[in-house]
């Protein structure tokens, strides 16, 4: 909140407050439209993929595409850190026969 607020903006205990409820039923809204997608699908665990699913369902769409541009470069850096570990690994053995 202060970020978007002007510097000299003060923010009210309630306001925070009220603030952080809002925040805490928008994730339990969104993650209830998702766990329901894995429900009626026999899946236990959610993904990424069906918050940004719940998010576009919900009317969202804004930050549904937000957060699978950020899912995909999070996913691609994840494979791009595997293969890096993998390769050193790899090397280290090398080394060692």
């Amino acid at each position: 909140m202060k970020q978007i607020l002007p510097q000299n903006a003060k923010i009210s205990k309630e306001a925070k407050e009220t603030m952080q409820e809002c925040v805490s039923e928008y994730i339990s809204f969104v993650t209830s439209e998702a766990s329901e997608k894995c429900r009626k699908e026999r899946r236990k665990t959610v993904n990424g993929d069906d918050i940004c699913w719940a998010l576009a369902t919900l009317g969202f769409d804004d930050y549904a595409e937000g957060m699978r541009r950020y899912l995909h470069r999070y996913r691609e850096l994840e494979v791009d850190n595997n293969n890096n570990n993998n390769n050193n690994n790899n090397n280290n053995q090398e080394r060692g026969k």
